[in-house]
């Protein structure tokens, strides 16, 4: 139960911060992306233009949270040109 409730307090604090890093991103793409808890994890969703944005969204929530499991279930949604 205590390890349970470490888990949780430590989520709550970082999905937050989380949301944040991707919101005060330089790239307009991320700003609109959402984190979200599930479970012991954090879930990151929306839609990107590239894979490469999808990549960097992920690193941007890995830095403010080493210790979270990230599940990353961004669509690439490719723009017709």
């Amino acid at each position: 139960k205590g390890r349970y409730l470490m888990v949780m307090t430590v989520i709550d604090e970082v999905q937050p911060r989380a949301q944040a890093a991707l919101c005060n991103s330089p790239f307009y793409e991320l700003r609109e992306l959402q984190v979200e808890q599930r479970d012991d994890a954090l879930l990151i969703s929306g839609c990107v233009s590239s894979f490469y944005h999808k990549q960097l969204a992920q690193e941007v929530v890995r830095s403010v949270c080493t210790d979270i499991k990230v599940v990353n279930s961004i669509r690439v949604e490719f723009e017709e040109e």
